[in-house]
């Protein structure tokens, strides 16, 4: 069977239609995808463990007959586990333990029902605690559209191997904005779901007190939408619980949202940090856009974001949660994690984690609860009717940034600080935030535009970005990488 010319550009609808429709063969699909990884991750260093043997037995095999049966997808390498293969979450001792995990989370058992191949896992950094992918573990990933830049993190791995076409979607996760950030700097989709969309067990309900969310990185805003209907739904034990929607994700695909409210941010709000220009130029475009398509643009945007505590309370919660991670892994391992284990970094927030007591722990997660409340007044509900429908901000402010900009070990934590000023407050908000390429810059690297609704409202999400991906066609931009 001669396989289309085209079907790396095929989105994974797309190819999963091409075998319902006997076009091709789920065991065509994935050794093809096998054959672009072999001559693409070399120069991408996207997928760090090949499953490649296991994924063809599986897809010559009878799959689950769900919406994506024969797809070819990436898991990454984080805190989500697959049955008999590698887990390493970014660090050298699990890598240098050749762990290998016991079963397959809630999420890998979602994701393999709906009929996907997994060929691999990604890269990412260390417990997924920055917003570039140069583990000292695994090195550096490398971005499509161009090597010398990064992919974003933490789910930088997924976000490369998708754009640059080794498969049509990827796994991601999100505590702080590690899948918008990697889509944004990727040219990709990237929707981080509301809090308990998506679970995260068995062995964890909650992580980062609520912030993380499991999701995908995708092409095409109709792969994100069934994509995330495939992985939805509550489990027994599960801490959180997202608001019921109103239906399949996928039926949203393509219907008109009307004529919307958007308040738009397109400054930074810690003071003395400034946007680049191609940020400001990229949310003028964006606002442009939206009030061509109908919409009432207004600069505005919750007050609450520019608390100044906002950033305290977020890192006392990451690190102590690193600290817990270190605990757990010697536990598991049999021996205790140290600092020669571990990169400064993570050994920095574990340090700090170690000195809060539990009261000052709770005192951290009760003010980002408070604080969380006062950031819901600004979207329109049952007793905010004239509130907004949607908050319009930049994913980040630049454009990717070169490889070691923000890995130094001097200046990265700063310069991560600095430039990640819009994403991390919806993962303690728990709202659905969705990351969209609408801006290239003059030397062709992609920026995301953020679009944030009200918690529960990925519905409304899926219409605008829908109406959006119609007026812009960005899948139809390819980076240059070639095997």
């Amino acid at each position: 069977m001669a396989l289309p010319i085209d079907l790396p550009r095929i989105d994974a609808t797309g190819q999963a239609e091409l075998v319902r429709n006997g076009d091709v063969s789920a065991a065509e699909l994935v050794d093809a995808a096998i054959a672009r990884i072999e001559a693409i991750n070399p120069q991408l260093n996207a997928v760090i463990h090949e499953r490649f043997e296991k994924a063809q037995a599986e897809a010559a095999d009878t799959l689950p007959d769900g919406p994506f049966r024969g797809v070819p997808f990436l898991l990454k390498d984080l805190e989500t586990r697959s049955l008999g293969d590698p887990h390493h979450a970014g660090t050298a001792f699990l890598k240098n333990a050749n762990f290998i995990s016991d079963r397959d989370d809630y999420v890998t058992t979602r994701f393999r029902a709906a009929g996907l191949v997994i060929v691999g896992r990604t890269n990412t950094p260390e417990f997924g605690t920055t917003i570039t992918t140069e583990p000292e573990s695994h090195g550096i990933s490398h971005n499509p559209w161009n090597t010398d830049y990064s992919t974003g993190g933490s789910s930088g791995g997924s976000a490369a191997a998708v754009a640059s076409l080794m498969v049509p979607a990827a796994h991601a996760s999100d505590g702080g904005g590690s899948i918008r950030i990697p889509a944004s700097e990727c040219g990709l989709v990237g929707l981080k779901p509301t809090r308990g969309r998506v679970p995260l067990g068995p062995a964890i309900s909650d992580s980062w007190a609520g912030s993380t969310s499991n999701g995908v990185v995708t092409r095409t805003v109709r792969d994100t939408a069934a994509l995330l209907d495939a992985i939805a739904g509550p489990m027994p034990g599960d801490a959180y619980a997202a608001p019921v929607l109103p239906g399949p994700l996928a039926a949203e695909v393509g219907r008109e949202p009307g004529s919307l409210k958007i308040g738009v941010l397109d400054h930074p709000l810690l003071p003395g940090v400034e946007a680049s220009g191609e940020m400001k130029d990229a949310i003028r475009f964006a606002a442009s856009l939206l009030e061509q398509l109908g919409h009432k643009i207004e600069d505005s945007h919750p007050d609450a974001m520019g608390d100044a505590q906002f950033t305290d309370a977020f890192t006392t919660v990451i690190a102590a949660h690193v600290a817990h991670n270190l605990d757990s892994w010697g536990r598991e391992l049999g021996r205790e994690i140290t600092h020669i284990d571990v990169e400064e970094r993570n050994w920095m927030f574990a340090t700090i984690g170690r000195s809060f007591t539990a009261p000052q722990y709770l005192d951290a997660i009760f003010w980002q609860q408070e604080w969380s409340r006062r950031m819901s007044t600004w979207w329109k509900n049952e007793f905010n009717p004239n509130g907004y429908d949607i908050l319009c901000t930049p994913v980040l402010n630049s454009p990717p940034p070169k490889i070691g900009w923000l890995s130094d070990p001097i200046e990265g934590l700063g310069r991560v600080t600095a430039i990640m000023q819009y994403t991390a407050q919806f993962n303690v908000t728990g709202q659905p935030a969705i990351s969209l390429p609408l801006w290239w810059t003059e030397n062709g690297l992609p920026v995301g535009i953020q679009l944030v609704a009200a918690f529960g409202r990925e519905d409304l999400l899926i219409q605008l970005a829908s109406e959006l991906e119609s007026a812009c066609n960005w899948h139809d931009r390819v980076p240059g990488v070639r095997g």
